[in-house]
């Protein structure tokens, strides 16, 4: 058993804290025991000298994808669906060790970020597979970072997804495109039951869910079968849910009503569902997924470098939805900084117009990453906020660094100033994982070696995916906007300049 620690003096910044609260923290065996001021400490307590240090709950990220990491910087003018062609050349070729390769580097940057906990829907081609995922599972506990994997799966490839897409794709192209199919339904379930019967990681530590990836890209059989599997093993549903406007309107085409209205239908909703991005769903989506008590991941940065437009968060949470923050992959997103999800989610919010009662406040920022985005896991009532009785997942920022100077409102600071240059020390159930702005669990330089020598060779061993996928931009570029375009306003229309 651990010595008791208490990290004392620290000012504490958190939704309904006092202004430069100094507290002590009392943790023991990974618990928070004691919040307050002079604390009666058992014998033996280490003392931690926070003074100068502000500490807030660890953030937790709500939507990421840890294949992402080696492909982070891939592209400048890519679309959802231009990211979706180019998956095979970002993703292909990989060995188990890549994978956990990418998912250290994906731990590595959180932590060092100030966040201590994800939902990672990672990818496996053509499915899931027991040894990836146990890899990958791996690498996050040896980091020391809490994690929920949700393998995306599905039974339609982009391709055959997009109605009308194929026919659009030139003989040449035809068998590249057709080689990216996924596997059998049956294979995918299969692999998904073997995981869920079997795994005995301890849930606040590394846990599973199902992510059936977007609604059509799965058949409705195959979204009963993921329904099904999330509720024998009672277990999230999480998926990207319209994220663009293809995929509302394809949805539209689909089912004669929206992606949300089917799944709701189908009983996929409830609060164990997290539907990521949300940035075309109508006021009726809010309410069921309000009414059903699901999720809604927002992911500011993404939906912004993708042109996916800008997700409404005061609607979303007027109507009763739980907000959650993410930071989506690397691969979209550019870095995995939830501080910066916090200042976009604030200033995106603020761009939909000038009525300030419209604007997501500061408060609302931090709460939905850190109790929004634990609800979102699974994971309410054990993370997301300096309480006694919750898991010790804490994050010390030095007070001076530039960004605090002057100290005038933490809440407002942490959204709107801090960019992780101020982390200094991190701390996941009770154990340090960061210290003096260094990882503990893991080696940077070694990390960094790793992750050039992958890059490297599977650069080499994609380079005729790449080229494949590079043929086939032009084509998507032109079919999907006008998808998309085909109802909006007819001045709308006109400015996006496409021909159809």
């Amino acid at each position: 058993m651990a010595r008791p620690l208490c990290i004392a003096g620290a000012v504490l910044i958190q939704p309904d804290s006092a202004p430069r609260e100094k507290v002590d923290i009392l943790v023991r065996d990974g618990e928070i025991v004691a919040v307050g001021r002079d604390l009666a400490l058992p014998d033996g307590t280490e003392i931690f000298d926070a003074d100068g240090y502000a500490v807030h709950p660890g953030l937790i990220n709500a939507h990421v994808h840890s294949h992402g990491s080696l492909a982070k910087g891939w592209d400048d003018l890519m679309t959802l669906e231009l990211l979706l062609n180019a998956g095979s050349a970002m993703n292909g070729s990989r060995t188990v060790a890549d994978k956990a390769l990418s998912a250290t580097l994906t731990a590595a940057e959180m932590l060092l970020k100030g966040c201590t906990g994800c939902y990672d829907l990672m990818v496996e081609w053509p499915s899931p597979s027991i040894e990836g995922v146990e890899a990958v599972a791996d690498a996050y506990a040896a980091a020391g970072m809490r994690a929920v994997l949700a393998p995306m799966i599905a039974d339609r490839s982009f391709f055959e997804a997009i109605p009308g897409l194929r026919g659009e794709i030139p003989d040449d192209l035809a068998e590249a495109v057709d080689g990216q199919r996924l596997a059998p339904s049956e294979r995918t379930l299969a692999v998904m039951r073997q995981l869920l019967s079997t795994w005995t990681r301890d849930r606040d530590g590394v846990s599973l869910a199902v992510a059936p990836t977007i609604p059509h890209h799965c058949s409705d059989d195959f979204l009963v079968h993921c329904r099904d599997l999330a509720g024998e093993f009672g277990v999230g549903l999480h998926m990207h849910l319209s994220e663009s406007k293809v995929q509302s309107v394809v949805g539209m085409d689909l089912y004669g009503k929206t992606p949300t209205a089917h799944l709701a239908a189908l009983g996929l909703l409830g609060p164990h569902f997290t539907a990521a991005h949300g940035v075309w769903l109508d006021r009726d989506d809010m309410k069921r997924l309000a009414d059903s008590g699901a999720s809604v991941a927002h992911n500011p940065g993404s939906n912004m470098r993708l042109g996916n437009g800008i997700a409404d968060a005061r609607a979303i949470l007027d109507a009763g939805v739980n907000l959650a923050l993410g930071t989506d992959g690397a691969q979209c997103s550019d870095n995995l900084n939830m501080y910066e999800s916090m200042r976009l989610a604030s200033l995106s919010s603020k761009v939909r117009g000038p009525d300030t009662a419209r604007w997501l406040t500061t408060t609302e920022a931090v709460r939905a990453a850190t109790t929004g985005s634990a609800r979102a896991l699974g994971m309410e009532g054990r993370v997301g906020r300096i309480e006694t009785g919750f898991r010790a997942d804490l994050v010390l920022l030095s007070l001076g660094n530039v960004n605090w100077m002057p100290l005038n409102d933490g809440i407002n600071q942490l959204v709107h100033c801090e960019d992780g240059t101020a982390v200094r020390h991190v701390m996941v159930d009770g154990s340090w994982v960061v210290r003096d702005g260094r990882l503990t669990r893991l080696d940077i330089e070694r990390l960094r070696r790793d992750v050039e020598e992958a890059r490297a060779r599977l650069g080499e061993l994609n380079s005729g995916r790449r080229a494949v996928a590079e043929r086939l931009a032009p084509i998507v570029n032109r079919y999907c906007p006008c998808i998309a375009a085909r109802h909006y306003h007819v001045e709308r229309f006109a400015a996006t300049a496409v021909e159809c």
